[in-house]
């Protein structure tokens, strides 16, 4: 059957993309400075023959061929797939391929040091050239769909979404976001709470971390923490690697991101394992995926049920004699309280949007053609001050430095991280109506109903629904934001 040597030929590209996945996690985490070069050569050649294989002539037969076979409603799902997977490969000459790796390779280095100087001129040289490639492959990718240059993009990301939806969506959010804001610095403003007063021992710090991951079912026979310049999630559903940052003067950052990614980690490690190494057998998207991480991090780590459990964990590896800053009542407080702030990944959720829909605007724009690398700065000062009141006027490494995605060529990711939130508010209160008592549950340390929730609604069903699909049939609507809305309302603006 032709549909049998589809699925045999894509298994062989998935060992290949389990290999350039643990070596980009080695890049980022452990590889020593001057290894970069080769390593770099080795990646871009290893893409190069990824895409070969995606690309090989004998797929148009095979899929034109499976398309005439008796298949069963999964397998019919999986060939659409695999076809839209090929369709996409087939849009690149090999050439271009071969320039992003390097060029992004390249841009992602040297922005570790970069950042860290403040040294947007040596930065933007090498962002120059990440940014005219991927515009060339915006430019082929559109031609090829019949849509915008960034919704091309945006497509590769976040399958069926786009920037009218995205408008339409995000603006509405603009449209009560500062008012919520306000709200709550006033809020804020009356009450009072302890700050835990470091330093806190990375050794301990990482204890913490690993003991919550524990707690929220990471699989560590498949899977490990680390330590790298951003965090993230990588590796492959059998050897997931996680990395954090540390900050010997705030363990919440580094604990708050370890679960983030520990999300990230568990929907990788529960995708259907009958659909592995096949494109069906995939996170359905990266909003999709944001919605697990922030599920974890947000709706369950930060809520009050979850803190009474992390309380005397973190008291007693980091207390030191703080009985009153390590109750679960004040470090609730510390956890959700809301600040204007500079860093994306460090910022609570009502800010966060903002930082998303700064970044959306800007990269779309980029993308477009309508600005070019230079005017970043200025145009990001600007919707700083606008959105959260802060100027970042010559605070590059604070400003549009700050974030891995551009460096690396990673333009149409960061709607997911929005997206991702309101997916994720949406399905915990669907959790809610299902699961009874669920609250008292988290409290008393139970989450196993929670997690097979997720794994029946979410992580087992892989990429064989669309996301509307996915969302009906976990939530019983499609994306509804209001959601969010009211999950920030309650959590932020009901103390009024």
């Amino acid at each position: 059957m032709s549909y049998q040597q589809l699925h045999q030929h894509f298994l062989k590209i998935s060992h290949f993309n389990h290999l350039d996945a643990i070596c980009s996690w080695d890049q980022a985490a452990v590889m020593p400075d001057g290894g970069n070069d080769a390593r770099g050569a080795a990646m871009a050649e290893l893409s190069v023959l990824i895409h070969q294989l995606t690309t090989a002539p004998q797929l148009a037969d095979w899929i034109a061929a499976a398309e005439t076979e008796t298949l069963d409603a999964q397998q019919t799902v999986s060939l659409t797939a695999i076809k839209r997977r090929w369709q996409q490969a087939n849009q690149l000459p090999e050439d271009l391929v071969m320039a992003q790796s390097l060029a992004n390779s390249t841009c992602e280095h040297a922005w570790r040091e970069q950042r860290k100087n403040n040294d947007w001129s040596g930065f933007k040289t090498n962002l120059a050239k990440v940014v005219e490639l991927a515009r060339e492959e915006a430019k082929i990718r559109a031609a090829g769909t019949s849509v915008s240059r960034y919704d091309a993009m945006l497509d590769l990301y976040e399958p069926g979404m786009n920037c009218e939806k995205l408008d339409v969506l995000f603006g509405e959010v603009k449209t009560w976001l500062p008012e919520f804001i306000q709200r709550a610095a006033d809020i804020q403003a009356r009450k009072t709470f302890i700050m835990p007063q470091g330093p806190f021992a990375i050794a301990q710090q990482k204890e913490l971390g690993m003991a919550v991951m524990q707690l929220l079912g990471f699989d560590f026979t498949h899977g490990r923490l680390d330590v790298s310049a951003h965090p993230f999630c990588g590796g492959v559903p059998t050897d997931v690697r996680i990395t954090t940052r540390y900050d010997e003067s705030d363990f919440m950052k580094a604990l708050f991101g370890v679960i983030h990614e520990t999300g990230h980690a568990r929907y990788e490690q529960n995708l259907p394992a009958q659909w592995t190494g096949l494109p069906v057998g995939e996170a359905r998207s990266m909003g999709v995926h944001e919605s697990q991480s922030l599920f974890f991090e947000m709706q369950l780590a930060r809520s009050p049920e979850f803190t009474r459990l992390l309380a005397p964990m973190a008291a007693k590896l980091l207390g030191r004699e703080q009985d009153a800053a390590f109750t679960d009542a004040n470090l609730y407080s510390v956890n959700t309280r809301m600040k204007r702030d500079f860093i994306r990944v460090d910022a609570d959720e009502l800010t966060y949007p903002a930082h998303v829909i700064l970044r959306y605007e800007i990269e779309r724009a980029l993308i477009e053609g309508d600005i070019e690398v230079d005017d970043i700065p200025a145009l990001w000062n600007e919707k700083m001050q606008a959105y959260l009141g802060l100027s970042t006027e010559g605070n590059y490494r604070n400003g549009c430095m700050q974030d891995i995605h551009w460096a690396g060529g990673s333009f149409g990711y960061f709607p997911s991280y929005t997206l991702g939130a309101m997916y994720a508010a949406q399905e915990f209160a669907a959790a809610d109506r299902a699961i009874p008592q669920l609250r008292e549950k988290i409290a008393a340390g139970n989450l196993s109903e929670l997690f097979q929730w997720l794994k029946d609604n979410i992580w087992a069903k892989g990429s064989l629904l669309s996301t509307d699909e996915l969302m009906t049939a976990a939530t019983g609507e499609p994306l509804n934001a209001r959601y969010f809305k009211a999950h920030l309302e309650r959590r932020y603006l009901s103390a009024e």
